[in-house]
C-alpha cells in the first residue's frame, strides 16, 4: 500500500494491524518498542539553525567532528536550544553533553522518538540501513517471535533469517504502507493507492507521486480515493496521470 504522506500512512498501518489481529492473522499480544521515525520536514538548510530543532530530537551522526567531539555513527538528543547565538545542547548516549553550533556539524539525521505496537505476525520494515546485520533500508521482514528480552526474530523477503534489539537499532516501523518516496526499489504483485484530495501538503501529490506508486505493481494497481469526482480535477499535473495508469492496469489484469 502506498500513500503520500506519513501521517496517512501511519494511519494506514495501524489500522491494517488491527484489522489483521482481529481475523487472527497476527497475535494479539502486542510489544511497545521505542521506534526513530525520520523528520521529514527538515531540509539540509533547516538543519543548520538550532531553531528548527525541538527539545527531545534524537540526532543520528553519519560524519564524526572533531570541532564537537562527536564520532561517525553517535547518537544524541537535544536537551536545549539557543536560538539567538545558534547554538543546540545535546546529550549523547554516554550521558555526556556537547554545546556547538549546527552550522559546523554535517552529517545530521533527525529523528523523533514514537512508540509502536509489534505482535508475531506483523509485517515490518527497517527505515535505516543495520549493516551489522546486513540489512538494507526499506527491507521488509515478517516478526516469526519477540523474546522475553524484546528481542525480534525475522523472516526477511528473501528468505533470509534476522534476529535483533529494537533497543539496539530503533529504526523500525511497520511494513503494509510505505510512502510513494519510501516504496523507490520496491515491488509488489498488486498496489493499492491511498490519494486523498483534501491533502494538506498538496505538493506531495503529483506525476511523480503518480508514476512511482502505480509502477510498483507488476500485475494490478488500484486507487482508492476520498472523492472519485474531483479526482481528475484537483490536480491538473497529478490526477489525469493517475487515471490513466488505472486504466492501463485494468486493461492488463
Amino acid at each position: 500500500m502506498i500513500s503520500p504522506d506519513n501521517r496517512s500512512r501511519i494511519e494506514i498501518n495501524e489500522r491494517v494491524h488491527a484489522e489483521l489481529q482481529r481475523s487472527g492473522l497476527v497475535s494479539n499480544e502486542e510489544h511497545s518498542i521505542r521506534t526513530l521515525v525520520p523528520r521529514q520536514d527538515l531540509t539540509g538548510a533547516d538543519r543548520t539553525w538550532a531553531e528548527r530543532y525541538e527539545v527531545g530530537d534524537v540526532l543520528r551522526y553519519s560524519r564524526a567532528s572533531k570541532e564537537t567531539g562527536i564520532g561517525k555513527g553517535a547518537y544524541a538528543q537535544v536537551k536545549s536550544i539557543d536560538a539567538p547565538k545558534n547554538r543546540l545542547t545535546v546529550e549523547l548516549q554516554d550521558g555526556t553533553q556537547r554545546t556547538y553550533d549546527p552550522r559546523r556539524q554535517q552529517g545530521v539525521s533527525v529523528f523523533r522518538e514514537e512508540m509502536r505496537s509489534f505482535s508475531v505476525g506483523d509485517r515490518i520494515q527497517f527505515t535505516a540501513p543495520a549493516n551489522n546485520l546486513r540489512v538494507a533500508n526499506r527491507e521488509l521482514g515478517t516478526i516469526e517471535s519477540i523474546g522475553e528480552d524484546g528481542r525480534l526474530r525475522l523472516n526477511m523477503d528473501n528468505g533470509r533469517p534476522v534476529e535483533l534489539d529494537p533497543r539496539k537499532h530503533p529504526h523500525l516501523d511497520h511494513g503494509y504502507a510505505m510512502t510513494s518516496h519510501s516504496s523507490h526499489g520496491q515491488t509488489a504483485d498488486r498496489v493499492l493507492i491511498h490519494v486523498d484530495t483534501e491533502l494538506g501538503a498538496k505538493d506531495l501529490l503529483n506525476s511523480r507521486m503518480a508514476y512511482v506508486s502505480v509502477s510498483r505493481g507488476r500485475y494490478d494497481a488500484q486507487i482508492y480515493t476520498n472523492n472519485a469526482s474531483t479526482l481528475g480535477s484537483n490536480s491538473a499535473a497529478t490526477c489525469p496521470i493517475l487515471l490513466r495508469f488505472s486504466k492501463s492496469k485494468e486493461r492488463t489484469r
